[in-house]
């Protein structure tokens, strides 16, 4: 284990995370390389009376691996991948990014269905959810933990499997990080297939059709197509998209990806419904594979800009919503800020509530609107515009979040997203394996009192 203190001349780069809103300084940082490493630093810290952060790929929007006096357990240098392709298994350590896990799983012809954004830390996405372009085929990513190793707030080690401690095991699909340092994933692995991808964009005076149309036809969507999209300014990534007519570019418009599962020959039947119905301003589309698919988003995404995210989930996008939508888009405070919309159900809905703590199966749609922006002094600005945002959907919305993108959240929020008795069954191993709340910076579940 390495130790960098304030005075360290590689600590500042090692305090630093994707979301640059976040400029915390931690007591010590505690890089860790094994399992005995986390062991030794979170003893370290219980010893010395300090907070305890957790840093996987340090890639949350809400920044809860940086806090100011803490001790950082700084997983980021476990980032191996054993991959066992007979039984389809992934062991991946605890600091792992999507890329690591999908160039390993590639390897073999297999993949694990995981985010968006291959720069992801694995550990914050799986324990929170994990919503990605194969989520309506095959589920969430904690829907494929089979096991974890996880060290407790004792120092203790121990394998939460369906044998051995099954309840934190439940916990830690969806129940974020409240009860432990999970040093290794055990992965259930879906056999790859190549992939086509066709976006299509809309001038905004269209939008309201294009996604009458993209509302009916989800409706009717196989499992193995995913569509979503959202608004955002055209062109703001130049060198990126060749394929826009130069009228839309630095223009607010509706962009829809469609991404085919199944054989490619039949991509272009899959996805004809949407763009027939209402024929987009321009499109483009690709045969390609998983790992370039789970890359096509990262330059949207770069580490060192400010972000700030809140979500809801929508039962429908009827009218009402339509129009609340585009007067949130209209009003984008900056190219590359975006309102994005996602039909989710599929695989998502069809896994039984009781396999995991996740709350939100049953919507249809989730609503996320994102600011990016690099000046400091845009701050209130960018703020502001995305909890309006989310605020005037407040009468549409299906109830709760996604707890991955909670964000400076008021009190009782989390107690809203998972909902009473899945709170309840959350409080309880929290109080069996975390008594202490050591692991508190993150979205926080307290333990029950010991008469609950």
């Amino acid at each position: 284990m390495e130790w960098l203190d304030p005075d360290d001349a590689e600590y500042d780069a090692a305090r630093r995370v994707w979301n640059a809103m976040h400029d915390r300084r931690p007591a010590r940082i505690a890089r860790c390389h094994e399992t005995a490493d986390v062991v030794a630093a979170l003893r370290f810290a219980r010893t010395a009376g300090l907070e305890i952060s957790v840093r996987g790929g340090g890639h949350n929007v809400a920044g809860t691996a940086l806090a100011d006096g803490a001790v950082m357990i700084d997983l980021s240098p476990m980032r191996q991948v054993t991959v066992d392709p007979r039984r389809r298994v992934a062991y991946a350590q605890g600091g792992c990014l999507l890329a690591d896990l999908d160039t390993a799983t590639a390897a073999h012809g297999l993949v694990c269905p995981t985010g968006i954004i291959s720069q992801t830390g694995l550990g914050g996405l799986a324990l929170g959810g994990g919503y990605g372009w194969l989520s309506r085929r095959w589920g969430l990513t904690c829907d494929h933990i089979l096991a974890a190793e996880v060290v407790l707030a004792d120092g203790s080690v121990v394998m939460a499997s369906p044998d051995s401690h099954p309840e934190l095991l439940w916990a830690l699909r969806g129940g974020g990080g409240n009860f432990g340092v999970v040093t290794r994933f055990t992965l259930r692995l879906r056999e790859a297939t190549r992939v086509t991808c066709r976006t299509g964009v809309w001038d905004l005076d269209r939008a309201p059709d294009a996604l009458e149309a993209y509302r009916t036809f989800t409706g009717k969507l196989s499992p193995d197509l995913h569509v979503g999209g959202g608004f955002k300014v055209a062109g703001a990534y130049p060198g990126r998209d060749g394929w826009l007519p130069d009228r839309l570019r630095g223009r607010t418009v509706l962009s829809l990806t469609a991404v085919w599962f199944g054989p490619p020959e039949q991509a272009a039947d899959a996805v004809a419904p949407l763009h027939e119905a209402v024929p987009p301003a321009a499109t483009t589309g690709r045969v390609t594979t998983h790992v370039e698919l789970q890359t096509m988003g990262d330059h949207e995404r770069p580490a060192g800009n400010r972000y700030y995210t809140k979500s809801t989930y929508l039962d429908d996008l009827t009218a009402p919503v339509v129009e609340e939508c585009l007067a949130t888009a209209r009003g984008i405070p900056s190219p590359l800020s975006s309102v994005q919309l996602e039909f989710l159900r599929g695989a998502v809905a069809d896994i039984p509530e009781e396999d995991s703590a996740f709350p939100g199966r049953s919507a249809p749609y989730i609503y996320t609107v994102s600011s990016q922006w690099t000046d400091p002094a845009s701050d209130r600005t960018h703020i502001d515009w995305t909890r309006d945002a989310v605020a005037r959907l407040a009468p549409y919305s299906h109830g709760g979040a996604y707890v991955n993108y909670l964000q400076d959240e008021p009190h009782g929020k989390v107690a809203e997203v998972y909902g009473a008795a899945r709170l309840a069954r959350l409080a309880a191993v929290k109080a069996t394996y975390d008594p202490d709340n050591v692991f508190h910076l993150n979205q926080n579940i307290p333990p029950a009192a010991a008469d609950d």
